[in-house]
């Protein structure tokens, strides 16, 4: 599968061992990729990532990654800077979007796009915005502990509930690469919530950050934070929860970038009211 554009652009997929040339793009535009995301992003959909090349030469990238028969999520939509206003990154776009076929496509765009988008048929739901502030030095709350394997098959049914979309090959890998830190809280047999920090190229980030309760989470962000404490850290919020957004200035973080979250169509419903912290604004 390939297309071919202006200046003889050719669109193909990408894999596993393309991933450090678009997380540096990514890098390089301040969007803080996760230095070991792209096992986990790779296990969802090893068909989801395409890249564009002139002469052999990456120029260009997109991932859309198939979740079910009825979701994708679109991301790392990026262009060489050198070479942007050439069209490449619109041919890129059209080729990876037929990956999707009949879904519901899902995106965090930027500011600056958010236009654009619509215009392409994607609906805005609601902001998320990025915080960031320094990890506080405490320890660990009690009733807090580290994901055991004997966990994932209840984490992967949570994690179902707080998504439009159940990703059990991506949570696999997530919950256990490399620099990864995820954590549980459970009363008794059920899970009330976890959440992931994982080493970034600038910062740590958190995500996601799921929980029942504004109390579970502010234990389970106690103890992500502890494992960075008196570094900077960020996790994204979504607006649709204000208390996520109270927990993450209570712990005197402060906004520093946003995007919109767009949708070609309906997605399945879940509990926006569990959601502190999106797991990534690459892959949703």
């Amino acid at each position: 599968m390939a297309s071919a554009a202006p200046e003889e652009l050719v669109v193909t997929r990408a894999r596993l061992a393309d991933w450090p040339v678009i997380s540096g793009w990514a890098a390089d535009e301040g969007w803080n990729p996760g230095l070991a995301d792209g096992p986990a992003f790779f296990a969802q959909d090893p068909d989801g990532f395409f890249l564009g090349r002139i002469d052999g030469e990456p120029v260009s990238a997109i991932s859309v990654v198939n979740y079910g028969t009825d979701y994708a999520f679109l991301g790392c939509y990026l262009v060489r800077p050198d070479l942007r206003g050439r069209g490449h990154g619109l041919t890129t776009w059209k080729t990876a979007l037929a990956h999707a076929g009949s879904r519901t496509i899902g995106l965090d765009g930027v500011v600056a796009q958010q236009d654009n988008y619509r215009r392409s048929g994607f609906e805005p739901a609601h902001r998320t915005i990025r915080y960031t502030g320094t990890a506080p030095t405490a320890e660990a709350p009690a009733g807090i502990r580290v994901v055991r394997p004997e966990d994932v098959d209840d984490l992967t049914a949570y994690d179902g509930t707080c998504t439009p979309a159940d990703r059990p090959r991506f949570l696999a890998h997530w919950l256990t690469g490399p620099g990864h830190h995820a954590v549980v809280r459970r009363t008794g047999d059920r899970v009330t919530g976890y959440g992931v920090i994982r080493p970034g190229h600038h910062c740590p980030r958190i995500g996601p950050l799921f929980a029942d309760t504004a109390e579970d989470a502010r234990a389970l962000f106690a103890a992500l934070t502890a494992e960075a404490a008196g570094r900077e850290v960020a996790i994204d919020v979504p607006e649709t929860n204000p208390a996520a957004l109270a927990l993450a200035e209570e712990a005197g973080f402060t906004p520093s970038f946003e995007t919109a979250r767009m949708y070609t169509g309906p997605v399945r419903p879940y509990a926006q009211e569990r959601v502190f912290g999106v797991t990534t604004l690459e892959l949703g």
